[in-house]
């Protein structure tokens, strides 16, 4: 007589609870709290603060940020920093609105501006992989350099040409009702970024080099391409920022990208990326993002001063370092 087979046994809740919480990524966790801490704070100052209307206008603000996340991620998952986001992001908005003024609607603005942008982040991933000099010192200088050509290019004014209109319609328009071109865009380019790093060989190269540079190279890798490629891919991402901003702004003007370095560095960090690579997920820079959007709202709201949010944005980057900076490596 056989004996019956014993029935298996369901995991217990507290086992399931367990497996879940070990899943989740702690800094998304942080920063979705911190998010809904914001959202709930900020109604309290100002009832229309959680109106669709505002928090769309927040999320538009949001795709250029965004957008120069994107490729300041691709970056610090290396193990790099790229410094020199806020003259890439003017010198791509300004040449672009230079040179291609309102011939054709201003269409050729769009390949201008990416392929300045692309050139920038070719002179970065040269500067690092072929003269080995630190990220952090060459793309600084590439930013300084910038700035005096670009004040040289406009005589320390911004150029006569206003935004062209392919360039408003981008930012401002509405292909969907409701809903600004910009965030399409933002959309569009993380899916792209997203799609690179979690289902194809330069994402996973990407991941491998930040974990450990020397192994990569060892086990057949083209680090140097791929680290030219990574920016080229950021020095377009924040000349693409650039143009949507000077389509938001109605022109370009000196100084435009001096903003968004620190909160895009303080986007990626506060999303679970590590400042020291190879760890990192697209969704929690979309997340730090928002968050970073949201805390300058509420700055604003309570009317910080500029030198404050500067110094909150360091700070946050400083806790998230001390505590992600030396946790494990590997693609969240």
């Amino acid at each position: 007589m056989s004996v019956p087979a014993a029935m298996p046994q369901r995991p217990r809740l507290q086992d399931r609870v367990r497996v879940l919480l070990h899943r989740l990524d702690p800094p998304l966790v942080v920063a979705s709290a911190c998010i809904l801490a914001i959202l709930f704070g900020g109604s309290l100052y100002n009832s229309s603060f959680l109106s669709p209307h505002y928090l769309l206008q927040q999320l538009q603000v949001a795709s250029f940020l965004g957008i120069v996340a994107t490729g300041a991620m691709l970056v610090i998952l290396l193990g790099h920093i790229d410094l020199s986001v806020p003259w890439t992001l003017a010198t791509g908005a300004m040449l672009a609105t230079g040179l291609a003024g309102s011939t054709l609607g201003g269409i050729a603005s769009i390949p201008i501006a990416l392929a300045v942008g692309a050139a920038i982040g070719l002179v970065n991933g040269l500067g690092v992989t072929v003269l080995r000099i630190p990220s952090m010192i060459f793309t600084l200088g590439v930013n300084a350099v910038l700035q005096g050509l670009m004040v040289l290019y406009t005589g320390g004014s911004a150029p006569p040409s206003s935004a062209a209109p392919i360039v408003r319609w981008m930012s401002d328009g509405q292909l969907l009702p409701g809903i600004p071109n910009a965030i399409l865009v933002w959309a569009a380019v993380g899916a792209f970024a997203a799609v690179l790093l979690r289902a194809t060989p330069f994402g996973r190269t990407v991941y491998a080099i930040g974990n450990r540079e020397r192994a990569a190279y060892l086990s057949g890798m083209k680090v140097r391409r791929v680290v030219c490629l990574s920016f080229v891919l950021a020095g377009s991402a924040s000349a693409l920022a650039g143009l949507l901003l000077t389509g938001y702004a109605g022109k370009a003007f000196q100084g435009m990208g001096d903003t968004y370095l620190l909160p895009a560095i303080a986007a990626v960090v506060l999303g679970g990326t590590s400042i020291v690579g190879g760890r990192g997920s697209y969704a929690g820079t979309i997340i730090g993002t928002i968050l970073i959007v949201l805390l300058q709202s509420m700055l604003a709201v309570m009317q910080m001063p500029d030198a404050g949010r500067q110094i909150i944005y360091g700070a946050v980057i400083f806790a998230m370092l001390l505590l992600y900076g030396r946790g494990r490596s590997g693609q969240a």
